[in-house]
């Protein structure tokens, strides 16, 4: 069986722990295992893939706030003007993230998807290229730039995401992630770049 790198939380063997603080009672602290609200989904979306799927944590309502808590503490309370995401699962945290920065949301979409007047930026696939946009209007000279998508894998799409963001005139300020597969190596595109993930493997 093979790992499918769509929004998939954890793999076998692998704990990752949250202490959250209750605002009932600030004294204490609640031991939160993220990997009780991951599921292993087989054969999804094609045979030999085993898709870990993140909506159990989505429906509950701690688990996504303390992810959402992590994702934003790790940006040590620096300026952000626009949270970028990343077509389409980047589009379920970094809605969250810009309400919580106060900031813009910006979606980076696939070649087509956008109505307006956008820039685009091509990537290599495993076999041949695809092609992100963003609307020209999105961002602004000088506005500091979070970059979130779910899964940081090989690299690519966060990579051509920057060039995107940085073309318009944009200064990454870091780019975020759920998931960061540190053995598909892709933070290597993204050398000079704040890399920050709520899961590693």
């Amino acid at each position: 069986m093979r790992y499918s790198v769509a929004p998939r939380g954890l793999f076998n063997g692998v704990q990752i722990y949250f202490f959250l603080n209750l605002q009932q009672n600030p004294s204490k602290q609640k031991l939160m295992d993220f990997k009780t609200y991951i599921r292993d989904i087989n054969d999804f979306p094609k045979p030999g893939v085993v898709f870990k799927d993140i909506t159990p944590l989505l429906n509950d309502k701690i688990a996504l706030k303390a992810a959402c808590e992590t994702l934003f503490d790790k940006l040590n309370k620096q300026h952000i003007d626009k949270v970028v995401g990343v077509d389409s699962r980047g589009f379920i945290f970094a809605p969250l993230l810009a309400s919580k920065l106060n900031a813009g949301f910006v979606p980076v979409r696939k070649k087509g998807k956008l109505p307006y007047e956008t820039l685009a930026e091509s990537y290599k696939l495993e076999y041949g290229t695809d092609t992100l946009e963003i609307h020209t209007d999105a961002i602004k000279k000088g506005d500091k730039v979070l970059v979130h998508d779910d899964v940081l894998a090989t690299g690519g799409t966060a990579e051509a995401v920057c060039k995107l963001v940085e073309r318009l005139g944009g200064e990454i300020v870091q780019c975020n992630f759920l998931i960061q597969l540190d053995f598909l190596n892709g933070a290597e595109k993204l050398k000079g770049y704040d890399i920050q993930a709520l899961l590693n493997y």
